[in-house]
């Protein structure tokens, strides 16, 4: 009988949540890498999905994975240094993939932090690909300057916004209206609100955010139609999102961007965002 059990987490298992930490902290004195079980994301009521593998009594392991479009299960994971290379990561990855399948899930996006090896070449061993490099961005200088402004206002999406959310992030990241559409039929969470830009009474983009808990929020999905970039929108709709953000009390406010995009890392840092990780993507199937 094997020694490790695994076991689905209680979102809200103060026992839990104190291990989870206590495994965090083990994990960045023994490999002096901070690696990020994402609590935020799993300890909260319809997060995402969590699994913990114990030994003897002991948290060893942790996975969790949440659907972003449908057929993709975002993994992330974090293992015991001392339980490494001993299958806890395969037994987690596995148990996952049975929970997935029932969700139509076929495809899985692997994120491992750059300053860990090891998890590239576990994602490499399961015949996944390298999909991309991303900076973890944060809000670092909450007493940013201002900027000179056209009229340009934010306003909560509404039932009529919805095509146009569609047309603009389709054309915007170059994907497919039909994706598209699924995409955000997929993502229309409580915990995710969106904010469309408007211009002389027109909408020009859309900016939206995930609330992770009652003082984090994940800014994404940010984008300009074509036919209005280059005016400079771009920081002013940041801009007004991050000020709404702190006037909502959100302290903790953070992004993401592909590593490759000086033009957005460029407008994240003007209005006070600095990069704290890097990760690599990996995507596979099963």
């Amino acid at each position: 009988m094997s020694a490790y059990q695994i076991v689905p987490m209680v979102y809200d298992s103060k026992e839990q949540i104190h291990s989870i930490i206590l495994l965090e902290q083990q994990c960045k004195q023994l490999d002096s890498i901070h690696l990020k079980a994402d609590l935020d994301h799993i300890s909260k009521k319809d997060g995402d999905h969590a699994l913990l593998c114990y030994r003897e009594g002991k948290l060893v392991g942790l996975l969790s994975w949440y659907p972003s479009d449908g057929v993709t299960g975002n993994i992330n994971a974090i293992v015991h240094p001392h339980n490494r290379r001993k299958g806890v990561f395969r037994r987690l990855l596995m148990r996952a993939i049975e929970d997935m399948k029932p969700q139509g899930i076929n495809q899985l996006s692997y994120r491992v932090p750059q300053s860990l090896p090891s998890g590239f070449r576990t994602a490499q061993s399961l015949g996944a690909v390298h999909d991309r490099s991303e900076y973890s961005m944060q809000l670092v200088n909450i007493s940013f300057p201002g900027v000179g402004r056209v009229e340009l206002t934010l306003s909560a999406a509404e039932a009529q916004d919805f095509e146009f959310m569609v047309t603009c992030s389709a054309q915007a990241f170059g994907d497919s209206e039909e994706w598209t559409r699924d995409y955000f039929t997929q993502t229309a969470e409580p915990s995710r609100v969106t904010y469309v830009a408007w211009k002389d009474g027109l909408p020009v983009g859309l900016i939206r955010i995930n609330s992770i808990n009652e003082t984090t929020a994940f800014i994404h999905n940010f984008c300009i139609l074509p036919a209005y970039q280059g005016q400079k929108l771009g920081r002013q709709v940041l801009t007004l999102l991050v000020e709404l953000l702190l006037k909502q009390n959100y302290m903790d406010i953070r992004l993401s961007v592909v590593t490759e995009n000086e033009r957005a890392l460029n407008l994240y840092r003007s209005v006070g965002f600095e990069v704290n990780t890097e990760y690599q993507y990996f995507i596979g199937s099963f």
